[in-house]
């Protein structure tokens, strides 16, 4: 609906703000409404996160003694001490013996509309024969896995069956290529990998066997690789590492124990990157992802048991994890798809929606503006009248797709919940929420017991309307435990820059009517369709082939993905600055990072611009690149480099 206030796009009608999860939430706990619950949660964030997880039903085998411990500093909060619990317990053991064990817990359609459904009692089997084949691996507590698989029923399998025994999951995007691959899988110092033989995109096999097969020999840690033959590929096999998925849950009974684990247990480890060195392993526990995702989708987001929900993504991407739990943990059904949201056809996503009869669907604006791309004959010819809300997040909304989305999908009817969080924070910072007005590309409210706020360079709130750091003031139970192995770099990421405060690495702003609005990365992380890449590991792939003597990564702002990958290099003085050295340089990207991060451009000069400390200046680049005022150049030690770049840039 369209209110009449013309400031806001979308006003919540008064059944749905009455029928919401949120509005129940804080009657429950005699908050009057949703300011008073941020200010209340964020000035006591235990009694936030133990309110939640009460009114949420989330479930301990022993029940914890204190919520928050903070005397390690709120760089190294303590969750739940004294509780012991399982993700598998709350999203899967819970429903045993209720009627949600009948219902259908994951819908998967391949590309060629092949649909496969389980209900949860299949789910609840296959974990639990998956989870005694593990054992039968030897694998058990702290081992790491990965999960090397596109989107399947068998990878929410594998998901909670890996922390059903108490094991470490981590999840890799299914299009890396070898040498992320050993990258991530030696930094998890991973055990074991369960991996798909393959998958389809855009009509293309991929072989996923043969790129694990490859990384496996740079990983002596990995033991074991258990292979799902799901398109009967043709596979090198190497007796006594491989095994065959099926084969080893044969004859194992559908029965299983949950481990007991102590609440804040690591259960995941996901790999985003930031601004300099290699991908930083994320920390994930067993009772922080949960209640994380309890409060931010179930309660802020307003998820509920008989909600239908596919957001086409990626195990290795955040959205990945997130939507296997929260539908699990409600009671609702996931719909997974394999490849792409436009093929084979155009107006694939919206048939989806009208076939799969789905209430939530989950969106980035990435996909939003290749759709739009496609015009709005396939939307008119579907039905998506089922729709509720729809869900969004990786990147920033230009105004043009934010109002052709909630134009022609939503039919100014069903609300955007526009989401802003990140891989470290479990899930979001700001969020809209379905009890609010919204604004276009707006965020509607900080997400309670985070401590949110826009901060100046000395910790000060910054004034409305006034361009800030995006921190929080207080701990949260979804942040990542530090980073894997790293207690120093997770310090020097995000608390370092303002003493005290986290820095998440975002400029926002608020204005007069509270809404949020984010302007970007502070930092030079490359933001390619929602998926982070550090510019380090896009540079240290370049300067391997041999090729060039100096690289320069950064991202350039791009009309469908967000942001693409720029590269400008310095030629070694034996090799030609042609067109081949190009695209073998975005070769080596591809082969490592997979195709998404395919460089939109490769620049040669001479000199990259550089401070006298001989800092790379990203963010010059990319303004020159785009033609825009670079800003104060005073510290370059070279500043004919930016007038060089200009000119061959022009």
């Amino acid at each position: 609906m369209t209110s009449a206030d013309t400031r806001f796009a979308w006003t919540p009608p008064a059944e749905t703000v009455a029928a919401a999860t949120l509005t129940a939430f804080m009657a429950a706990e005699g908050v009057a409404d949703l300011d008073r619950l941020i200010a209340r949660a964020d000035a006591d964030p235990a009694w936030y996160w133990d309110a939640v997880m009460r009114h949420m039903d989330i479930r301990f085998t022993t029940p914890y003694d204190q919520v928050l411990d903070t005397s390690q500093g709120i760089q190294w909060p303590r969750w739940c001490r004294g509780g012991r619990t399982n993700l598998t317990l709350n999203c899967l053991d819970r429903h045993r013996g209720t009627a949600v064990m009948d219902k259908e817990a994951v819908v998967w359609e391949g590309e060629d509309g092949t649909v496969r459904a389980w209900t949860y009692t299949d789910l609840d089997i296959e974990v639990c024969r998956l989870a005694e084949g593990l054992r039968g691996l030897g694998l058990g507590r702290g081992d790491a896995v990965g999960l090397f698989m596109p989107m399947l029923p068998e990878t929410v399998a594998a998901f909670f069956a890996v922390a059903k025994i108490g094991a470490i999951v981590l999840p890799l995007f299914s299009g890396f290529g070898a040498e992320a691959l050993v990258s991530r899988l030696n930094d998890g110092g991973a055990k074991a990998v369960l991996c798909a033989d393959g998958t389809r995109r855009r009509g293309k096999t991929i072989d996923m066997k043969a790129t694990l097969d490859t990384a496996a020999r740079s990983v002596p840690s990995l033991e074991h690789v258990v292979v799902l033959d799901i398109l009967g590929l043709d596979m090198d096999w190497h007796t006594g590492r491989d095994h065959r998925w099926h084969a080893l849950g044969n004859g194992i009974p559908a029965s299983s124990v949950t481990e007991d684990m102590p609440a804040d247990d690591p259960f995941m480890v996901i790999f985003t990157s930031g601004t300099t060195g290699k991908a930083k392993g994320t920390v994930h526990t067993h009772c922080g992802f949960m209640a994380k995702a309890a409060a931010d989708i179930g309660l802020v987001g307003d998820f509920k048991s008989d909600d239908r929900f596919l957001w086409m993504s990626d195990i290795g991407w955040l959205v990945g994890p997130m939507q296997i739990a929260i539908s699990a943990f409600r009671g609702a059904t996931l719909v997974l798809a394999e490849g792409t949201p436009d093929y084979p056809e155009t107006g694939r996503l919206w048939r989806l929606v009208q076939d799969h009869r789905l209430t939530y669907l989950g969106l980035a604006p990435t996909i939003a503006r290749a759709m739009m791309a496609h015009g709005t004959a396939d939307l008119e010819r579907y039905d998506t009248s089922s729709l509720r809300l729809v869900m969004a997040s990786g990147e920033l909304w230009n105004p043009d797709s934010w109002w052709w989305t909630f134009d022609n999908l939503c039919r100014r009817r069903v609300p955007i919940i526009n989401v802003s969080g990140g891989t470290e924070i479990g899930w979001g910072i700001l969020s809209n929420t379905v009890i609010q007005p919204h604004k276009p590309c707006g965020l509607s409210s900080a997400i309670p017991g985070m401590g949110a706020d826009i901060a100046l360079p000395d910790g000060s709130p910054a004034p409305e309307g006034t361009m800030g750091e995006l921190v929080l003031r207080v701990p949260s139970i979804g942040l990542s435990r530090g980073l894997w192995n790293d207690p120093d770099k997770f310090l020097e990421t995000y608390w370092s820059r303002i003493p005290g405060l986290w820095v998440h690495g975002d400029w926002a702003s608020r204005d007069g009517d509270g809404t949020w609005y984010l302007h970007g990365r502070s930092d030079d992380t490359i933001m390619v369709a929602g998926k982070r890449c550090g510019p380090s590991e896009v540079e240290s792939l370049l300067m391997e082939t041999g090729l060039v003597a100096e690289a320069a990564a950064t991202a350039t702002t791009d009309p469908v993905k967000g942001e693409a990958v720029l590269c400008v290099c310095v030629p070694r003085p034996d090799r030609p600055a042609d067109a081949a050295v190009a695209e073998d340089l975005r070769a080596a990207v591809v082969a490592s990072l997979g195709p998404a991060f395919r460089p939109k451009d490769v620049v040669f000069v001479s000199d990259l611009p550089k401070t006298r400390s001989m800092k790379v200046m990203r963010r010059v680049i990319r303004a020159v690149y785009e033609g825009r005022d670079p800003g104060d150049l005073a510290s370059l030690v070279n500043p004919e480099s930016v007038a060089e770049l200009a000119r061959v840039t022009t």
